[in-house]
């Protein structure tokens, strides 16, 4: 086994996965909010220096090439899970989340059941575009939820007008708490456009993969 830095930082990316998932169980909200933002957007980036640096310095191995693409599908998925459960936008997420799920494990299992023949799905730009597109739907909608909590909205569903009502009666900035109510609406419907476009990508690579392996399916 080959510990370079490349490696490392991917095995990092790896063990940062069910980290997200643990960020809601030990610590409160918005503290978990914040704290799983930071750790998914260390490991995005970790995800594009460890390719840089194994290109770079030559440093390419058979366990990174193995590792990379699994810390990539357990950071997404174990991120939609969180964003799902948590969010009071779930219901609008819960078929984008559902499509991107189900290609990653349709091509996992793609390429587990070719074997070697694996070699020919090749990661494409447009698998690149996929990953990228995930990766900052899921930065937004992180986001989106430390709005929800600032606000106290994420557990009741309360509707924003009449929570601007019942806290300008208690002495509230209405001017900070509509600026607040706005920042978590206009996050909320960018991250979930992000997501639908990542869906939508999702469907692209996993049709593309399908296509290049059909020959490799048929009978004798």
């Amino acid at each position: 086994m080959s510990l370079t830095l490349p490696n490392i930082l991917t095995f990092l990316r790896l063990l940062a996965a069910p980290g997200l998932a643990i960020m809601f169980l030990y610590f409160h909200r918005p503290w978990a909010d914040w704290l799983a933002l930071i750790l998914f957007i260390g490991a995005a980036v970790t995800d594009w220096f460890d390719g840089y640096l194994a290109r770079a310095w030559r440093q390419e191995t058979k366990l990174g090439a193995m590792l990379d693409p699994i810390a990539d599908k357990a950071m997404v998925i174990i991120a939609l899970m969180v964003i799902v459960g948590y969010s009071s936008m779930s219901p609008w997420l819960v078929l984008p989340a559902t499509v991107i799920l189900f290609r990653e494990v349709f091509v996992s299992g793609l390429r587990e059941f070719l074997g070697d023949v694996a070699g020919t799905l090749r990661v494409t730009q447009l698998a690149k575009w996929k990953t990228t597109a995930q990766m900052v739907a899921i930065a937004v909608l992180f986001s989106q939820g430390i709005f929800e909590h600032a606000l106290g909205l994420s557990a009741e569903g309360m509707d924003p007008d009449l929570f601007e009502r019942t806290l300008m009666g208690t002495g509230a900035d209405p001017d900070g708490l509509r600026w607040k109510l706005e920042g978590m609406e206009w996050t909320g419907r960018i991250g979930l456009w992000l997501l639908w476009l990542a869906a939508g990508l999702t469907l692209l690579t996993g049709w593309d993969y399908l296509r290049k392996a059909l020959p490799h399916l048929k009978e004798e």
